[in-house]
């Protein structure tokens, strides 16, 4: 399989799975609090990490940490807690939505701070994008006076740290071999969210005794969600551009949108016409080369 059928593949595979992130992290909090769903996803994938890619690690040079560490918290870290709590305020499926801002924002941050060249049609879907999203906030906050849209920002604060990962890791850790990439990602933030979820009520007996659903969903969503989908996600970075790896927003809404329907929710005609808004910007700032 050349580089071209690979990097399709990936993206498949990613939006389904990432699409099916959002259900698994909205029934991870009906027991769970987003300070602890945050902190255990990142203990849970960093546990099934170290079993697979721990032995890779020595390969990383001084250097090299220095990166891993800044994508680790900025691709990482912070996005576990900032989607617990979206998710956990507004529907998963508006979060989904919201997310596909990242192709958005990772040509911005690729253009001013990494230097890659920006088209005029792109900066028109630049536009047309961020329109998009201040609809689908506005109108959702209309719609669902009884959730809090204040949250919806912290989606957006989360892709740009997506946005920065992805270029981070395109220009400076190119090289590296994808595992140990994320495995290292995981080291650097294992131990603080072992500390974050110290001091959370998890470990009181009394608390645990309804979780055990939201921790099985977890687990789902940190083996597969996140330890696997970084992986594949790092690697598909490294054998295409960073506005075509961040497209696998693309599908993750349709996705996310099954779920949520499924699970009861409910999307009015002007939130779907946003966030196809939303994707018709993305995809003009991915046609231009």
């Amino acid at each position: 399989m050349n580089n071209k059928q690979a990097r399709w593949l990936l993206l498949i595979i990613l939006s389904l799975v990432w699409g099916s992130s959002f259900i698994l992290l909205k029934k991870a909090l009906i027991h769970l609090d987003p300070i602890q769903v945050g902190a255990l996803r990142i203990i849970f994938t960093g546990l099934s990490l170290f079993l697979v890619g721990f032995k890779n690690i020595t390969k990383v040079t001084k250097k090299q940490w220095y990166y891993i560490t800044i994508t680790a918290l900025l691709g990482t870290f912070f996005p576990a807690f900032l989607f617990s709590f979206a998710v956990q305020s507004i529907d998963s499926s508006i979060v989904s939505i919201l997310n596909s801002l990242t192709p958005l924002n990772t040509l911005l941050v690729g253009t001013f701070f990494f230097g890659f060249s920006f088209l005029r049609k792109q900066y028109i879907g630049v536009i047309i994008g961020l329109i998009g999203a201040l609809f689908l906030i506005l109108k959702g906050a209309e719609l669902n006076p009884g959730q809090n849209y204040m949250y919806a920002l912290f989606v957006v604060i989360a892709s740009i740290g997506y946005a920065f990962n992805v270029n981070i890791l395109k220009k400076h850790l190119d090289d590296l071999n994808a595992l140990t990439i994320v495995t290292g990602n995981f080291i650097i933030i294992f131990i603080p969210a072992l500390i974050i979820l110290w001091w959370t009520d998890f470990f009181e007996i009394s608390y645990i005794k309804g979780a055990e659903s939201s921790l099985w969903y977890l687990v789902l969503l940190s083996v597969f969600g996140t330890a696997m989908a970084k992986t594949l996600f790092t690697k598909l970075i490294q054998i295409s551009s960073p506005i075509f790896s961040s497209s696998v927003t693309y599908i993750i809404p349709i996705v996310a949108i099954i779920w949520g329907v499924i699970d009861g929710e409910r999307l009015h005609l002007g939130q779907i016409l946003a966030g196809f808004l939303i994707l018709f910007g993305v995809y003009l700032t991915n046609k231009g080369k």
